[in-house]
């Protein structure tokens, strides 16, 4: 199970990186939720991807690190091809039958707001 759902976390990094937004509506369960921008539903990563890629064309991330433990995973990772520094990123899920169920991340990226 543990290969499995490493896979599944390098399949919805690879997707992100090559633009492949529709993928998430099958990463992702229909449930998804994610703390991180406080919405639900696959559609929402779509949207946060496809923001992010129009904001930045560039933007692709590298997996430094992927820990599973159980059903649980959590990724180091560091994003390229935005504005300034590449930024640090941690991210831990939650898998449930396959899919992602619930995300949560904590980003060196700046946010105006």
């Amino acid at each position: 199970m543990t290969d499995r759902i490493r896979a599944l976390a390098h399949r919805m990094y690879t997707a992100f990186n090559d633009h492949d937004h529709a993928a998430a509506l099958d990463i992702f369960t229909p449930d998804f939720y994610s703390h991180a921008i406080r919405k639900a539903g696959p559609q929402s990563i779509v949207d946060a991807w496809s923001g992010l890629h129009q904001a930045f064309p560039d933007a692709r991330v590298t997996v430094e690190d992927v820990i599973v433990e159980g059903e649980t995973v959590a990724a180091r990772l560091t994003m390229h091809g935005i504005a300034g520094e590449p930024a640090t990123m941690l991210e831990m899920y939650r898998v449930r039958d396959g899919r992602i169920a619930e995300l949560w991340a904590l980003t060196s990226l700046r946010r105006d707001t």
